[in-house]
This record gives C-alpha cells, structure tokens and sequence, in this order.
C-alpha cells in the first residue's frame, strides 16, 4: 500500500520537479518505507532519470528540470518484497513501461508462474513487478486478471500514452486534474492541492448532494471544483492534445457491478456450501503478506466471519490480531459478541473507547486526512480504531466492508423486498415477510421505509417526497438550491439498472453508498499507514452473491441467510444467530446533543457559518436546539452541517 503522484507536462515546458516532490511528501503517511521518484522525457532521446530518495537531493536546487516532462513520484509502505527490488517507480529492462502502483493484487503468485511459462523473467518478489509485466504482455486486459485492489499509472514510451486504472470496487483512490498546461494526478486530493496554480473552490452540486442525500463519492467528482477521481471499474490513458497545453482523456468502464442475473435453481445449501469455499479463499489471499496481519472486530457478523476463518487457515502459526471499539454504554457496546469470538479464536483483542473529548480535538486531523465531509460519527470510531492498530504497530489489516450491501444487511433492503412483493400482486407474502420481520426487529426504521418509497415510486417521486419528509426546503438557502438545479438533478443517479427494486437498491448501494464507505476506510487506515483489506470484496464473492436469489439473503425477517448458513459451526452461535446490528456505533445522539454543544452553538453562531450560501442559518440554529430538546430526530443532518462548516475552514477559506 502507497501514495502515488505524477505530473505530465502538456505544453512542453519542462518538469516543476520541486510541485512533483512536494505532491509526493504529502502523503508521507501512505508510505514511510521509502520514497522514490522517475523523470521521463517523452518523444526525446534522454534516457529516465530514477531517483532513491528525495528528488531534491538528486537533481538540487534547479527548477524545473532539465529536458524531463513527465515525472512519477512514490511512497512506499512495504508490505509485499520488503526488499529494496520492490523499490518504485519501477520501470520494464528496456527502459519501455514505468509505473507508479498503491495496492496489493492477491493473485500475483499465480499470475507471476503464467508469466514465467511464457519466458518473463523477474527481478523482484512485488506485485508491482506483475503488475507491470501484466500490462506489457496482455495490455489493458490485464485488469480483468487482477484480483485486488489497486490504482495505478504506467508510461507506454513506444506508445507515448499514460495508462490510468482503479480497481473494480473504488478500495483505493485515484484523483485528477489538468490545469495551466499539465495534467496532475495523486492517491489524494491533497498532493493536487500543492498545486499553487490549483484555486481551491468548492463543488456546490456535490454540497447539494451531501447535505440534501448524505451522499458522497458517488459520482466521478470531488467537493473541489477542477478536481476529478477515476471512477471504481474505470480506466483513462492520457495523450498531450493537439491543442497546444491540452490532454486527450479517454476513460471507460472496464468492469461494471452484475446486477439481477439471479440463478433462482440453486438450494440454500448447495449457496451456502459455495459462499464458504469463496470466503475462505477470498481470506486465504488477503492473508498474502510479508507483515502480520489482524483484523478489525466489531462483533457483528461480518467481522467475525474474517476474524474466525482466520484462525483456522492460521491454526498452528499464530492467532489474529484484532482490534474493537467499546463503550461503557451497554446500547452502543458489542463487547458480549467480541468476547465469543475471542474465546472460539483465542485471538489477542485491543479495545479502543472512543472519547469524544479526544476526538473533537483530533477532528482538525481526521478532516486533513480525509478531505471531504464524512457522513457520521462512526467514522471517528473507526478512526480511534486504526490509531490504536497502528500504535501497535500493524501494517495489514482485514475488515468486513461490502459485506452489508451484498447480502442485504441494511433494512432499506427489506423495504425494496416489500415493494416486489406488492409490485408482483404477492400480497401475502409480502404481510408474512413484514410479519416475520416486525417479530424479531420491531417497526421498520425510516431507511426501510425510504426502500419502500423508492421501491414503488419513480425517482423523481421518490426524491420529492423525501425533501419534503425532511422538511430540506425549510432550512436550505433557496439562491443555492435554484443555483445547483435541487432534485431535479439526483434524478438520474437514482434510477440504476435492473429488473425489481431489490436490484435496483442493490446496485445504488454498491456503486453510490460503498464508494464513500471505502473511502473513510482508506483515510482513516493510511493516516496511521495500514493498509486495509476487505475480502467480502473479493470479485469472485461480489459476482457470487450477485447472482443469488433473493431469498438465499433475506427470508422471515432474518437477513444474510446464506452467511449464517454458511458459517454454521465456524462463528460462535451467539454471533451467526443475532438479530441486531451495530458496526463501529457511537452515541451520536449524546455526543451532539450534550458533549459537543458548546462548539456547536458557538459555531452555528459564528460570522463564517451565517455567512455560508448553502444554508438559512437562523433555522439550523432553532432546529439544532429543537433537537438538543428531544423534539426532532436530525442527528445525522447536524452532522452534516457542523462537518461541512469545519471542511469550509480547513481546505477554502
């Protein structure tokens, strides 16, 4: 795992080797294991320059440099060949291919012997080094080998392009921007940042969409107006235009999420059996490492899953690592389900309890690192979590996301199940599945009931009623909202491919709510440089699950049904049969409400908050305090107002 960093010049100018070198030490924390940088001069006859180190302290003090036009720089967290072989950027014998690489490819052992048969040879133990002879050998078909995540840049000089790719599920980041001449692309939005002739302006459409949807990462921009990220599944190669100072982008999906090919043949046993085999092999891989590996451990099921078939494929090595968030608080504390997994593993648990106290101080870091708004508070849990492992001095860790969208872990998904079943005239199976689930869940939460809505409306409908459930109009800035179009233009985000609603749901789940999940994850773990492995993303296990109907995942009001099953006498009995849901959960309410209300009432009241154009900020004022009474419920939109005000101050004012 690393940051990356390139500069294409575009006009012909030669290379700001001290804008590359910068660029690259903002992301120190991705890779402390080393730092390395290439200079190229494209379409002339200089040889690269590689360089071991601090750019600066090769080529000194002169800028720009020399005849170069196209620089690579990397940091390094050594993970896989902790050898200097591993070193990047690395470039193919001939002097031909260059690539900058963040990542791990799983497979790369088995891809590695096919390339050997056919007479490649290798200098290096890396996945970079198959990486790169992947793409020298079958070209951008590559990536439909790959298994992992990954986002990368590799210079063809015979072919005078840079090819650009992210993996399929968006787990590590890739951003972009052309600008004055040059074409910049980083793992950060803060290394394009370093950029003097970069104007810090934020994306009101993308404003809209957070503060109205809570919606993040789910489209190709950023919350910095000019910024740009390479979509999960998507590839670009970059050409100088023929417009002088001008790139020729060319991107394109080369991997799209499978939605509603279900095999409606298949038992519940003959699923489960499959879903067993896949997971621990998807575990097996992401075990692959030159550094130990732990595992976050939440206590719920997904996290389990990976802590327990841990310990068996280690059996007789060594037990996990695993660290969790508790509280004191019984509502908000899995410590029950923790210790069950614990006893069935004998793994060595480091529990955290986040202390909002610590974390408010922290926020200014948190938002630095993670550069966009967050969407809850679980993110600082999360954060607590990965500070704790990184003072422990792990370097790999696996986590269970994408297991909840898959197979249907959220009650949204058993709102769009309902709205099929009334859609398909199966009334009666619709009140016994709303039965079933009121007996073990008690009422659907208001997430379901918007399943429902979007289920059995179209999307403008849908988002209609929903802006005027939240009572959105009442407290939005009315220039703002006729500025960025309102819901007119969430229209089209909303309507995904497929066959029912549950698909439908399914589909914006992975491909617009998991984006930014997987980018909280990636934020929170580098900031303490761990790289974080999700295995419930493996393509094999996504594909798999995909195709399952959907009563292998929900049925009598009991969701994952096929990961119960199939990790029947695996996960200790009081964990494969709860209920109830948590994750990394804070006590949100309590921490806004009480806790943090003296920040938040200074803030709502200062001159930089009324003078925001997104907002009428007497209303958020009276609502905030309306809700610190106990009479509205609008703990995730309060959030939202105080994160967006701290990222207003922290990167635009």
């Amino acid at each position: 795992m690393c940051g990356i960093a390139g500069i294409m010049q575009l006009d012909g100018r030669p290379l700001d080797g001290r804008l590359l070198e910068t660029m690259t030490t903002s992301l120190a924390h991705r890779g402390p294991d080393g730092e390395g940088y290439v200079l190229l001069a494209p379409g002339r006859r200089e040889k690269p320059v590689a360089v071991n180190g601090r750019l600066s302290g090769a080529v000194g003090s002169s800028q720009p440099v020399g005849p170069f036009t196209l620089g690579f720089g990397h940091r390094r967290l050594a993970v896989i060949d902790l050898t200097p072989l591993a070193h990047q950027p690395m470039g193919t014998e001939d002097g031909r291919f260059w690539i900058t690489y963040n990542g791990e490819v799983y497979n790369a052992p088995e891809l590695r012997r096919e390339l050997v048969a056919m007479g490649i040879q290798f200098r290096s133990a890396s996945d970079t080094e198959v990486v790169l002879e992947s793409y020298r050998h079958w070209g951008p078909a590559c990536l439909d080998r790959f298994n992992g995540m990954f986002a990368f840049a590799i210079w063809d000089g015979r072919a005078q392009q840079l090819f650009c790719a992210r993996d399929r599920f968006g787990i590590k980041p890739f951003y972009y921007r052309e600008t004055a001449g040059r074409f910049l692309f980083a793992s950060e939005i803060k290394a394009l940042l370093q950029d003097s002739s970069c104007r810090v302006c934020p994306n009101d459409a993308l404003l809209y969409d957070y503060l109205t949807l809570a919606k993040q990462d789910h489209t190709t921009g950023t919350f910095f107006e000019g910024i740009q990220q390479l979509a999960p599944g998507e590839r670009m190669t970059v050409r100088s235009g023929r417009r002088a100072g001008s790139a020729d982008l060319v991107r394109e999906r080369w991997w799209r999420f499978p939605v509603g090919s279900h095999d409606r043949a298949l038992t519940l046993n003959q699923a489960a059996a499959r879903t067993r085999e896949l997971i621990e092999d998807c575990v097996r891989l992401e075990l692959r490492s030159d550094v130990p590996v732990g595992s976050c451990l939440s206590g719920g099921l997904d996290s389990s899953t990976i802590v327990c078939v841990m310990s068996r494929l280690l059996a007789g090595t060594s037990q996990p690592r695993t660290f969790s968030s508790c509280h004191e608080d019984v509502r908000f504390d899995e410590r029950p389900f923790i210790r069950s997994v614990v006893e069935e593993t004998g793994a060595a648990n480091h529990q955290v309890f986040p202390d909002i106290a610590r974390l408010a101080r922290a926020l200014p870091d948190i938002l630095w690192h993670q550069e966009e708004p967050v969407g809850g508070t679980s993110i600082l849990a999360q954060w607590a979590v990965m500070e704790a492992a990184g003072g422990a001095g792990m370097k790999v860790l696996l986590d269970g996301q994408g297991a909840d969208e898959l197979l249907l872990g959220y009650p949204r998904f058993m709102g769009a199940r309902l709205a099929d079943l009334v859609k398909g005239g199966r009334w009666f199976a619709g009140l016994r599945e709303w039965g079933a689930w009121r007996s073990l869940h008690g009422g659907l939460p208001l997430t379901g009931w918007a399943g429902l809505v979007r289920g059995l409306l179209p999307a403008g409908q849908a988002l209609r009623l929903r802006a005027g459930a939240t009572g959105q109009d009442g407290w939005l800035d009315r220039r703002f909202v006729s500025r960025v179009g309102g819901p007119d233009r969430a229209w089209a985000e909303e309507d995904r491919g497929g066959r029912t609603a549950l698909d439908r749901e399914v589909a914006r789940s992975v491909t617009q709510d998991l984006p930014a999940l997987l980018h909280y994850e990636d934020r929170n773990s580098m900031a303490f440089s761990i790289e974080a492995r999700v295995p419930f993303l493996d393509h094999r296990l996504v594909e798999w699950l995909a195709g399952l109907p959907p009563d292998c995942k929900v049925r009598d009001g009991v969701t994952k049904v096929v990961l119960r099953e199939a990790m029947a006498g695996v996960l200790p009995e009081t964990v494969r049969l709860r209920r109830d849901k948590m994750g990394f959960v804070t006590p949100e309410d309590r921490w806004l409400r009480v806790e943090l209300r003296p920040q938040i009432e200074a803030l709502l009241e200062s001159e930089s908050f009324r003078a925001r154009p997104y907002w009428r900020a007497p209303v958020v004022r009276d609502w905030y305090r309306r809700y610190c009474g106990g009479r509205t419920a609008i703990g995730p939109l309060v959030w939202r107002w105080i994160n967006l005000e701290w990222w207003l101050r922290r990167f635009c004012d």
